[in-house]
């Protein structure tokens, strides 16, 4: 590293220190300027946002990087805050404050292996991941970003920043972490976006500031500056807190990012001035996001630099900080991206720990016996705008900055885990409004909440009640007489006081991404909930700001949680011989022997178990099934598909006999949302040993329950 800083121009330190936003600057602006990383802000990504596209796009960039005279490659930032959410069809996790909710450490930490593999199979290399804010008023629209209101709940989630970087940077599921917004962003006053943090450094040092000593203690590779100030002076231009604090007292060795244009905010003003480019630099900043203005900031810099105003040795530590991280990336032995794990983008692998999260993060705040819900026949009133939106369910920060409405990405709505629950049989009603129910239903489900923001465009100054259309559907089920179960989907703590009295039951299911089946799971008692309030949830608005140990009494108290025993299985039934009539309901969990494949049990009644994890290539088999003198001329199979598509084969006693049935398998709408296929059978007399073939054209394709001939 000390050899390529000692043949670098000017030219290219400054470039190094240089972060332009891609839609603002071309491949040869890249090789003129000698630019060290680009970016993508929210929503910013390119069309259709696959991971071919995105790495398409990293490559590109980093062609021209290598084209420079010394090939110094870039890297490429993103925002991804939940898992890869600028892909669509990647794995959205909860956001942090219902992972904050989880109190365990070692699942973020997965969740950040799964973030950092799913991001690097768009070639990306570096987040803007973890927000390690410590949030002290619910007015603020960045809550969710946060982890909880103590300073010792997203310090123990720094984990997600060992499950981002792995065990080694050289690692092609490997990505830079950043921890931010350094320092006290999450403390303004009326919890105002950007605003001012007006306490004293003792104050700031005990609440603020361990998340980001935690941050360091596990090598985070950057720190990105908040917007913010402290009691008036703007962090962007705060030497004492960034070199004295940040680099000296907490000895961080990575490198110091603005936010979005921060340098904008030395002086508050638009624009940026040599004195503020100054200012930054000699505070000890080393990386500039520059969304536009990225050559003039280089000429201003370039001036400074002349002048003397800004040292080289201030320019050399942050282009050595910077380079430290290419190198420990493993950037300059393989600048390009690595496609080989894009199949893993939205697996059934990660999305499994994503609906583990969405179990552990539901915090039951009511239960007047309504919780669990029998899972066995009825009928079930569900509503509210919240129920049947991926969009909703997932926040800002989804596929664009402040989130959308609707089908904005693949995934199982709340609505559609319910239905994947309840016992054949069960009849789910469900009408956003709250229309057409009556008493002859069980009970109702109301899903509501805050419809996606992000930042500054989520603070809310002076109502944090619900909106008018949920409480209407509110009133709607509460005048049916009928239990009422209610699910807030929120960044927040939500003022429901009113309703309260109301309500049979009452969780707060946070923002929970992709995985709805994990809210069903809790509401039917599959798991045992365990989820307890990262944060206090306010009898009224104007209480805020509240929190732990302030003396003000919440309607639930910090670390609040009421749990249930989870709903008991019924036992399997006994397995039977290997001996078969086909006209007999075949399970495939009874198979004789399998490749490749795994068991699992099922969510809806009866269904027992299923053979899951099913690729191309593997195989399960059933000795002696006869088929008796004369063929069926059908079979059923009872499915399920998440993913892509493929075909099952029945073949006759080995793996490449004659083939009988094919089934062709098409996703059906979820791993749990089962359909009967029935296809036409030839030439499949006498006993045999069946062999069910997978074949397809890759990855995880289809659960299988049972099979029938007829």
């Amino acid at each position: 590293m000390n050899d390529l800083l000692g043949r670098m121009s000017l030219t290219e330190k400054l470039g190094q220190m240089t972060q332009a936003e891609r839609k603002f600057i071309s491949t040869a602006g890249m090789r003129d300027l000698r630019i060290g990383s680009v970016m993508a802000g929210g929503g910013e990504g390119p069309a259709p946002q696959s991971p071919q596209v995105w790495a398409d796009l990293y490559d590109s960039f980093q062609r021209a990087a290598l084209e420079t005279p010394l090939g110094i490659p870039m890297m490429f930032g993103i925002d991804a805050v939940h898992g890869a959410s600028h892909v669509r069809g990647a794995t959205i996790f909860p956001h942090n404050v219902g992972l904050g909710a989880t109190r365990d450490p070692g699942l973020v930490e997965r969740i950040g292996r799964v973030t950092a593999t799913e991001v690097a199979a768009t070639g990306i290399d570096w987040t803007y991941s973890p927000c390690v804010c410590v949030a002290r008023d619910d007015h603020w629209g960045r809550v969710y970003e946060s982890f909880g209101e103590t300073p010792e709940n997203p310090s123990a989630m720094t984990s997600l920043i060992t499950g981002l970087q792995g065990p080694s940077l050289n690692s092609s599921t490997s990505i830079l972490a950043t921890a931010k917004h350094y320092v006290g962003d999450g403390g303004t006053t009326g919890g105002d976006d950007q605003g001012n943090t007006a306490v004293s450094e003792a104050e700031l040092r005990a609440v603020h500031l361990p998340p980001f000593r935690a941050a360091v203690q596990r090598n985070v590779a950057s720190v990105m500056v908040s917007y913010s100030s402290w009691n008036g002076a703007k962090m962007h231009g705060h030497r004492y807190l960034l070199m004295d604090v940040l680099k000296g007292e907490l000895g961080f060795q990575g490198f110091v990012t603005t936010d979005w244009d921060g340098i904008e905010k030395v002086d508050g003003q638009f624009g940026f001035t040599p004195e503020d480019v100054r200012t930054a630099v000699n505070a000890g900043i080393d990386s500039f996001m520059i969304t536009e203005q990225y050559a003039n900031f280089i000429g201003l810099l370039r001036a400074e630099v002349d002048a003397g105003r800004v040292p080289m040795s201030r320019i050399d530590d942050a282009n050595r900080r910077i380079l430290r991280k290419k190198f420990e990336l493993g950037l300059f032995e393989r600048p390009f991206a690595d496609r080989g794990t894009s199949s893993t983008v939205g697996s059934r692998e990660h999305r499994a720990i994503a609906r583990e999260a969405v179990q552990k993060s539901q915090v039951v705040l009511k239960n007047s016996g309504a919780l669990p819900l029998p899972q066995a026949p009825g009928k079930l009133f569900v509503a509210g705008k919240s129920a049947d939106n991926i969009g909703l369910q997932s926040g800002g920060w989804t596929m664009t900055w402040q989130g959308g409405d609707g089908p904005i990405t693949p995934g199982t709505t709340v609505l559609q885990g319910i239905r994947n629950t309840v016992a054949p049989g069960t009849t789910v009603t469900y009408n956003r409004n709250g229309d057409g129910i009556d008493a002859s239903y069980r009970a109702a489900i109301a899903v509501i909440g805050e419809k996606p923001y992000a930042e500054y465009e989520g603070d809310r100054e002076d109502d944090l009640r619900l909106d008018a259309e949920d409480r209407a559907v509110l009133a709607r089920l509460k005048a049916a007489g009928l239990p009422v179960v209610t699910v807030i989907l929120s960044g927040r703590p939500l003022d429901i006081t009113a309703e309260l009295p109301d309500l049979s039951a009452l969780i707060a299911g946070w923002l929970p991404g992709t995985e709805g089946q994990g809210v069903a799971d809790v509401l039917f008692g599959a798991v045992r909930p365990t989820g307890t309030l990262p944060v206090s949830w306010a009898r009224n608005v104007g209480q805020q700001p509240i929190n732990a140990g302030d003396g003000k009494s919440a309607l639930f108290p910090y670390g609040f949680g009421l749990t249930y025993a989870p709903v008991i299985p019924l036992p399997d039934p006994p397995q039977p011989d290997s001996r078969w009539n086909a006209r007999d309901t075949i399970r495939a969990e009874y198979f004789t022997g399998q490749q490749g494949t795994q068991l699992e049990q099922c969510t809806d009644a009866g269904c027992g178990k299923a053979v899951g994890y099913v690729s191309p290539g593997d195989h399960i088999d059933f000795d002696s099934v006869d088929f008796g003198g004369t063929s069926p001329n059908a079979v059923t199979l009872r499915i399920a598909s998440g993913a892509s598509s493929g075909n099952v084969e029945f073949r006759l006693d080995s793996p490449t006999g004659p083939v009988v049935a094919t089934a062709p398998v098409s996703p059906t709408g979820g791993w749990e949302s089962w359909v009967d296929l029935t296809v036409p059978v030839a030439g499949a007399t006498g006993k045999h040993r069946l062999y069910l073939m997978f074949t397809g054209p890759g990855g995880d394709f289809v659960n299988v329950n049972w099979v029938r001939f007829a």
